[in-house]
């Protein structure tokens, strides 16, 4: 089996090489200097290092202002250009003219119609389902995209056994905010856990929000810290990667790189990839609506 791992970190671009706005240099950051012996910047955005590729993803796609979620995750998942589609960058979340693309559109679909085996592997706490249950409440793209095409959310007790992976990572916020009875895990067990799971899947996706969320400024406290969790994470990732997966991580849009603004950056998406067909994601892909189709291309 052909395992295509995507991680999706939502607000992630390449900035500056500045540390009093850019945290990726104000912070080590191993991922990047470890791997590429390098951060990549503005002035220096394509790295590659053992067959490991770091590149810049167009998230703006010729659609004036600043993207936005909505219409940047459904490029992403569905192989569109919605900012184009909807003559605007829309966001937080999809607006409705984009549902239908979404439901007939969305990676998971295209996947199941040629009969793969797909995974979400984000969990959600009761919150969540008792928050949609109406069937009025506004869903992301990954969610509504298994909503319409029968993938199941992962739930805790699927966290508890190891089958799922919280969006911060390490379950801490399920056990400090949310009050759930779970092991706070390290970073290297989460990737651990991810390879695992997704060895029985052709495409498995894992989605990290935190990178948006500490980039309007909230909780920046705790910006560093959960920066390093983020990199133990990916640098795992990439190090115990099987020879046979495809690892590519992507963003809808840049935020984090410029803590010196609470808002959405103009600047290229960061896009890495890793394994068997690195190179053919690095030249492929120059846009985010491109991502869709370059994975299901392989299949």
């Amino acid at each position: 089996m052909q395992s295509t791992i995507l991680i999706f970190l939502d607000g992630v671009g390449i900035g500056k090489a500045d540390p009093k706005l850019n945290p990726f240099f104000k912070y080590n950051f191993n991922t990047f200097t470890k791997l590429f012996n390098s951060v990549p910047h503005l002035d220096n955005q394509n790295l590659s290092v053992n067959n490991r590729y770091i590149f810049p993803t167009d998230a703006v796609m010729e659609i004036p202002n600043l993207p936005q979620s909505g219409t940047g995750q459904t490029s992403i998942f569905c192989g569109v250009n919605a900012a184009k589609i909807m003559d605007r960058h829309f966001g937080p979340y999809p607006h409705s003219k984009l549902l239908p693309i979404i439901r007939e559109e969305n990676i998971f679909k295209k996947f199941m119609d040629m009969k793969k085996k797909v995974v979400f592997v984000n969990a959600y706490p009761k919150e969540f389902f008792d928050y949609i249950r109406d069937g009025s409440k506004r869903m992301s793209v990954t969610s509504l995209s298994c909503r319409y095409s029968n993938v199941p959310l992962k739930k805790k007790i699927d966290l508890s056994k190891g089958n799922a992976l919280s969006a911060e990572i390490d379950n801490s916020r399920w056990v400090n905010n949310l009050k759930y009875k779970l092991r706070i895990i390290k970073p290297e067990t989460a990737a651990k856990r991810l390879i695992k799971i997704a060895s029985q899947h052709h495409f498995t996706l894992f989605e990290h929000f935190h990178t948006d969320f500490l980039g309007h400024g909230r909780e920046s406290e705790t910006l560093e810290e959960r920066l390093k969790i983020l990199d133990r994470f990916l640098l795992s990732l990439f190090e115990s990667l099987p020879k046979n997966f495809n690892l590519l991580v992507c963003s809808d849009h840049g935020n984090i790189e410029n803590i010196s603004i609470k808002s959405h950056t103009n600047n290229p998406a960061l896009t890495m990839s890793a394994g068997k067909n690195a190179k053919y994601f690095a030249e492929r892909i120059t846009n985010i609506s491109q991502i869709r189709d370059a994975i299901l291309d392989l299949y």
